[in-house]
This record gives C-alpha cells, structure tokens and sequence, in this order.
C-alpha cells in the first residue's frame, strides 16, 4: 500500500509525525502525545543497545496490559530484536519452556500480577540464555535510565530495519500437544492491520480500549499497532474487570472496544441492573466463540454500538475474515465474514479441491499475512502451509456466494474458552504428569459464559486413589488457568478404536 510504513516502529514514528499532539496513551491519569510515546521508545531502544541488544536477539514479555509492554515491545523492534510474549496465565515449566526454546536474552516481566508472584514461577526454572528479568517499575526504570533518547545510533539501525525482519514469535499448540512459535514479520503485520482499520472504520482520535491481552494477537496486533496506524488512543486495561470497564467508558468516553462475547454479556448484565453511559460507543469486533444474534442486537441497541462486527483468526494468520460494518445482525452472528483485502481463502475437501458455496470442508487462507513458519520445525510447517501456499487451519465450514465464512467445525480438537484456544493434546500431556493419572482424555463442551469448557476424562493408575476435585485442584498449579478443565469425571477406561486413539466422539456423546 502506498506511503504505509515498512515496520512497527516505523508506525509510531510515522504516528508522531503525522499526530505530534494527539493523545497516543491514557493510563492511570496520565496521557502521552505520540510525540512522548516516540520519545520514550528512542531512549527504550537505546537502553537496548547499551545492553548488547541488537538484530536477531529475542526480548521476553511477561507482563500484563500497560503502556511500559508498548514501549519495550516497540524500543526492542526499534533495534531490530524479536519480541516472545508470555500469556500472563502460563506456570513456570510453560513459560521456562518458551524462554529456552527462543533462547530470550532478556525477560521483562512483573513483580505480582493478580496474586501471581513471576519471580517465584521461575526459579526452579533452567534458563541460563536469559541474561536479565528486568520487572516493571523500578528495575525498568533504571534500565532505561541507561537510554537516551538523543542516541545517534538509534536513526541508522531504524533505517536498516526491513518488512521481512522478524518482529514477534506468538506461542500456540497444536495437536501434538507441543506449543509452536508462530514467526511473523513485519511486513505481514503492517499491511494486514492497515485493511483491519479500514473495515472497523477506527479514526484518529477515537478511543480504543483494549482489554485483550497483549500477548495475543487480538491485543497486540489488532489492539495497539492498529491504534497507532488509525491515530487512535490506546486505553490498556490489565485484567477484565466490569466496573473498570464501565468507569473507562465513562470518564474516558470509549469509542471503539472489541472483545469475546463474554465482555459484552458482562456488559449488558450490569447494564440491566444499574443503568450507565455508553452514548460514545461506536463499535468494535467480537468473535472466538459463537455469538447469538441477540447478542448482535442488544450490543446495537443497547449499548449503541452500532459497528459492532464478528472476525475470525488465528495466530497463524491475525485475521482471516471479517464481517463490513452495516451486515445484518443474523449475517454478523451467524458467520465470520469475508476474506480480509489482499488474502485468498476457499473452502476444500479431502481431495483438497475447492468446493462450491455451502458445501463443508476444511477453511484454507493464503496470501501475504500467513506466518513465515514455525520456529525450528520445518515439519509443522509444512504440515500445516502446503507448497501452493495455502495455510491449512484445521477449521471446517461454508462459504457463501458472497464470500461469507461459516465455521461449523474443527478437524483439530481445540476449543476456545473465553477466548483463549484450549488445546487437548497439549493439556493431556500435562495431565499425565500427575502421579495419579494413567490416561486422560479432554474434549470442549458449551458453556454460555465461557463458550466452551473442558471436560477430563480421567483414568486413575493403579493403586491410586483419585477425586475429581484434587485433580482440578492439581492442574490450577501447573497450567495456565484458561487450560485447566472445569469438569473431571473419573473412569475405568477410554474408548479405543483399532489403531488405539481415543474416540472422542463417544465421549462427546456421554457429556450430552
């Protein structure tokens, strides 16, 4: 696209540029300009150079939403590094795991986060590549006391950086139960968020408050990049928590919020029970579980959001599909939209031939936003990203006349629970980790708050004595919180088929 910026950091600089005086960040009281936004992130990116860091190198973030994650994330980029972010929910062993296998030179993370002490998570953890942890607040700030913002190096090596650099590696799962860095590049990024603004019709000056996870996709790229491609404010909230919400749109007069469909529901629960204002709402996306057409209307009429559409991606590939703003309310709730501008996407069966509209099969994408490919396995890779370029997603739906993208299914086993992909393969494994488990097996089941839960199918060694409740209790300490099945039934056995793979299908079929 003409005159768009190579990089993310190009972005905040061309931000600054453009909005020198517009209000880049709201938190805790205090506005930036994006002039200071740039400012901060020249000296963070010359605190990084005095620290060795440089082209190649990989920056851990294991912090909750704040404006410091921005300006590390975009001093690290500045300088040509990667960045890893850590989901806030994930256990020592998960998080020791991700740092080993990015050989992360530096960690910045919290001190407590939710009644989580992150230091403590760590260590017993081997990661002898990470050089520092660097935790908000006082040790961030004598790190960057170390930058200065007037760096004479910083404008050359921002030069240098190129589209095809490397800018983040997103951790998900697969069916292997292995978690995968997904490689993405920044001239993958840039461009797909620049179509992304342009459907949600997010301006300069709106007021976005993003409550999604930096971590995520749904938080990083679509929330706080595409604010500083738009101009648009960035509000970050740490955790989701209602009355918060409510003071934000308030105080804040939030324009634009996107979210799961639990934050609306929440939403419009407190709203029936203490009216609020929410005149300045304008719109946002929802999206990663089902949405009731209901829910598309009241989310209109009552909370006014009258641009409210559903979206639909993976880490693989930020977003695939989205619905224009102004579809019917049973088009937004019953489908995911049509391909984002500049990707292909088709629908194909076992054969692997594109099918005719309305016909089931696996969901493919393919074009400039797809990931590079899966850090150090070339063989995911090309299980999942075929020599034509098609990106299988393991999704199964229809596709209309118009393009329009239903989603009925999934070939892989995963289920989203509030918005967070849940992998049973990779929650199994952990699992029969316990002392007391011989197999286990976990399937999704529907649920109105959450979209779906987990359901473990437990089968007790031998010789060991196990109850439901002590096996949850068990998990919550060693995965992240969002993996952790809300129900355990215990059993004899599993249901086998020849080859010896569980039938899940039975399962499903007991759970109703």
């Amino acid at each position: 696209m003409d005159g768009l910026p190579v990089t993310i950091p190009h972005v905040a600089q061309d931000a600054a540029i453009r909005w020198p005086d517009g209000i880049a960040i709201i938190e805790g009281g205090e506005e930036w300009t994006f002039a200071e936004l740039w400012q901060r992130v020249r000296q963070t990116a010359s605190a990084f150079l005095a620290a060795d860091i440089g082209k190649g190198d990989r920056i851990g973030i294991w912090a909750p939403n704040s404006r410091e994650w921005i300006v590390v994330a975009l001093g690290a980029l500045t300088v040509g590094a990667s960045i890893v972010p850590l989901n806030t929910r994930l256990k020592g062993r998960e998080a020791g795991d991700i740092l080993r296998r990015t050989n992360a030179k530096l960690l910045f993370t919290v001190q407590e986060f939710l009644g989580t002490d992150y230091g403590a998570l760590l260590v017993d953890e081997d990661i002898p590549r990470v050089e520092q942890i660097i935790r908000v607040g006082g040790e961030l700030d004598a790190f960057l006391a170390t930058g200065n913002a007037d760096d004479a190096r910083v404008n050359p090596i921002l030069d240098k950086l190129q589209g095809s650099d490397i800018s983040d590696i997103m951790f998900t799962s697969g069916t292997t139960g292995i978690p995968k860095g997904v490689l993405t590049t920044h001239d993958r990024i840039v461009p797909m968020f620049r179509h992304w603004v342009e459907v949600m019709g997010l301006q300069a000056g709106e007021r976005y408050l993003i409550i999604n996870p930096f971590f995520h996709s749904f938080g990083f790229k679509a929330g706080w990049v595409a604010a500083l491609i738009a101009g648009a404010t960035i509000i970050p909230m740490a955790s989701f928590d209602i009355p918060q919400v409510i003071r934000h749109i308030e105080e804040d007069r939030v324009n634009f919020l996107p979210g799961p469909p639990t934050i609306f529901q929440s939403l419009l629960a407190a709203k029936d029970k203490q009216d609020f204002d929410t005149s300045s709402l304008r719109g946002g996306s929802t999206g990663a579980a089902s949405v009731p057409p209901e829910l598309i209307r009241r989310i209109r009429n009552e909370l006014g959001m009258t641009d409210i559409v559903t979206a639909y991606g993976m880490t693989e590939c930020s977003t695939i599909t989205s619905c224009m703003r102004g579809d019917d309310a049973e088009l937004i709730a019953t489908s995911v939209g049509k391909a984002i501008p500049g990707l292909e996407v088709r629908v194909v069966g076992a054969d692997e031939a594109e099918l005719p509209a309305g016909e089931t099969g696996e969901i493919q994408v393919r074009g400039y936003a797809v990931m590079l490919g899966y850090l150090d396995d070339p063989e995911a890779t090309a299980e999942t990203i075929d020599t034509d370029g098609w990106l299988h997603t393991g999704d199964v739906g229809t596709m209309d006349a118009n393009g329009y993208v239903r989603i009925t299914d999934r070939i892989k086993d995963m289920y989203i629970a509030g918005g967070f992909n849940c992998y049973p393969a990779e929650i199994e494994k952990i699992l029969t980790e316990h002392p007391g488990i011989g197999m286990a097996a976990v399937i999704g089941l529907p649920d109105e708050r959450m979209g779906e839960i987990g359901k473990a199918f437990v089968v007790p060694r031998a010789g060991h004595t196990l109850d439901p409740d002590s096996v949850i209790e068990w998990a919550k300490k060693n995965m992240a919180n969002y993996k952790v099945p809300r129900i355990v039934e215990l059993v004899s056995e599993l249901p086998l088929n020849a080859s010896g793979k569980v039938v899940k299908t039975e399962l499903r079929q007991q759970s109703g």
